[in-house]
């Protein structure tokens, strides 16, 4: 039996959604945009982080995440570089 089929790959209602589903959905929501800036305001007005905190992902944007990653290779060649200028004076 081929079980090449059992892989994965593409699947009934995965991917994106189509732009008319979305306009469409847009169209809905519309409406309640007052009410949504409405609760939006009452939460920022009580000081509520997480409303701070999602008005400021949509004004300023998200945070970049920084990450640093440091090689084992980086670190002895430094160490092995500043003990052989310590031995050499």
């Amino acid at each position: 039996m081929d079980k090449r089929k059992l892989n994965g790959g593409k699947r009934e209602g995965a991917g994106r959604k189509p732009k008319d589903e979305e306009l469409k959905l847009v169209e809905k929501l519309t409406p309640l945009e007052p009410l949504a800036f409405e609760a939006l305001k009452k939460g920022l007005e009580k000081g509520d982080f997480k409303y701070v905190q999602l008005y400021y992902n949509y004004v300023a944007g998200n945070q970049k995440k920084q990450r640093t990653y440091t090689s084992t290779k980086m670190y002895l060649y430094l160490l092995i570089n500043a003990t052989n200028q310590n031995l050499s004076t």
